[in-house]
């Protein structure tokens, strides 16, 4: 909450509310009627375009259905052409810190994450969807990672992929591990 008592508009939220008011005035469609198709308040669908809302995809196939587009249409990101700058963050002494630094669509979805993992510790590491290929980069420290059944020692500047959905891990030895992961999963139209 902000110090208004107002929820913050996330970015996701914006863009995905920017798309839905893009595509029913692309229709030609007014808030009320759309809204009447989807099944919801005009305040409703006022407040997700406005970016103030958290839709269920259930909501958001109910829009999509009601404009007579897929639903992809709504949840697909625009390409980012330009500079992309993110400042680094300091990690918390001792904890393992996880931060989504970039996500792209092209085909795959890629996400570029910065995954800072304490000495001394060993993290699970969840399957992710089928076909997802996850790429390890380590910029500082030492770990042991990978699939559980084939796991590498990888050193500062080391990089290995591997398929990300089965199950893997990470383990670090006496200092901390700072690396870059970046997920490329498939996109099923």
């Amino acid at each position: 909450m902000t110090a208004t008592g107002r929820q913050p508009v996330s970015s996701t939220a914006a863009a995905i509310g920017a798309k839905i008011r893009l595509r029913r005035q692309q229709r030609g469609m007014s808030a009320a009627e759309t809204a009447r198709r989807a099944g919801l308040s005009k305040a409703t669908l006022s407040q997700l375009e406005a970016g103030k809302g958290n839709p269920t995809i259930d909501t958001l196939d109910a829009i999509a259905i009601a404009l007579g587009i897929p639903l992809a249409d709504l949840l697909a990101r625009e390409a980012d052409t330009g500079p992309v700058y993110r400042p680094g963050t300091p990690a918390a002494p001792g904890e393992v810190s996880r931060e989504l630094l970039r996500r792209i669509s092209s085909g795959n979805s890629l996400e570029i994450w910065r995954l800072r993992v304490p000495p001394e510790t060993e993290l699970a590491g969840v399957p992710h969807a089928t076909g997802t290929i996850e790429h390890l980069l380590v910029s500082s420290g030492r770990v042991t990672a990978g699939p559980v059944d084939a796991p590498q020692e990888l050193n500062p500047g080391d990089m290995l992929a591997f398929a990300g959905d089965a199950p893997h891990f990470y383990r670090t030895d006496t200092e901390p591990v700072d690396i870059t992961v970046v997920l490329a999963s498939p996109i099923n139209p």
